[in-house]
């Protein structure tokens, strides 16, 4: 039987305001707030991310902050098992979960779950791996799948690496083909809760202003440094999810080419802002989808959304 008790899904693109809108919930009312976001995970990434500063996370706490450092990978198979352990928890307290971001991969194996019990990231595997692309090549890489898994390798192209590396992880963890183990497995849904979806889902026009308007305010505040600061720390490659993540993909590029003059880091901020917008349209794309096979309310504006949410859950 479901939990009495309902689950909080906000969603909606980058910039659109969704974060300011769950912490303005979390202040009327019983809830506690879980991020839904890919890149929140991630130790000192914090100006490229829009994380919530040390004082707001003091005053509107969220979950799955922070988990780990930008070395290593977090799957959504681990957010759901984190995600559902803190819904179990937040529920005995007899609070309500408010899960905010913009990681739609996340939602969807939340609400539709997942293909199996897929074995959890490795991360020496993958190192092997990484190596073994370095001496030999992706397309060598690419082979190998294709030989331990046909199916796999006819799915994936040779520049989809991080698909192609979980496939040869699990292959090398399991000894069998990911495909084989997602197709004999059914999926594991999330029966016991409630879900009341909700998406921001701003004008295209409005939100890119908002994007670009981010954007600079992060360049202006130190988001270069910032990722400077990363590479002397951790040891890093362009590979790492961490530093596929927009705005840092291109800022780590700019920093290792070493040609770091005004009209590189002009095209760098563009490449960045062009990536961003993509990234929302991705966004809009995986809600349009999501719409299909769920029941949603969506705002145009926050204070559709505020004047909504403050009537439901007072």
């Amino acid at each position: 039987m479901p939990n009495t008790l309902p689950v909080i899904n906000l969603m909606g693109p980058t910039a659109s305001g969704k974060t300011a809108l769950a912490c303005e919930l979390y202040e009327q009312g019983n809830f506690e707030l879980i991020s839904v976001d890919s890149a929140l995970v991630f130790q000192d990434m914090n100006i490229g991310t829009a994380k919530p500063s040390q004082e707001e996370q003091l005053q509107y706490p969220h979950h799955l902050i922070d988990l780990i450092t930008p070395e290593q990978v977090y799957s959504a198979a681990e957010f759901v098992e984190d995600a559902c352990r803190l819904i179990d928890e937040i529920h005995q307290k007899g609070k309500i979960p408010i899960l905010v971001g913009g990681t739609m991969l996340y939602f969807k194996a939340l609400l539709e779950g997942l293909s199996g019990h897929l074995p959890s990231a490795d991360q020496s595997i993958r190192d092997q791996i990484m190596q073994q692309a370095e001496q030999q090549g992706w397309e060598a890489i690419h082979a190998e799948l294709v030989r331990v898994d046909p199916i796999a390798g006819e799915k994936f192209k040779v520049s989809d690496k991080q698909r192609i590396i979980r496939a040869l992880e699990v292959f090398r963890i399991t000894g069998r083909p990911i495909t084989a183990l997602q197709a004999e497995q059914p999926k594991q849904l999330a029966y016991r809760y409630i879900f009341h979806n909700y998406a921001l889902m701003p004008n295209r026009l409005e939100l890119h202003q908002r994007i670009e308007q981010r954007l600079q305010k992060m360049w202006d505040i130190g988001f270069l440094n910032e990722v400077e600061y990363l590479i002397d720390k951790y040891d890093l490659n362009a590979d790492l999810p961490s530093m596929r993540a927009v705005g840092y993909r291109q800022a780590y590029e700019f920093l290792k080419n070493g040609d770091l003059n005004h009209e590189n880091k002009q095209e760098m901020e563009d490449k960045a802002l062009f990536a961003t917008r993509q990234l929302a349209k991705r966004q809009y794309t995986w809600l349009r989808s999501l719409r299909e096979n769920h029941q949603f309310t969506t705002f145009e504006t926050i204070e559709q959304a505020q004047g909504y949410l403050r009537n439901c859950y007072r």
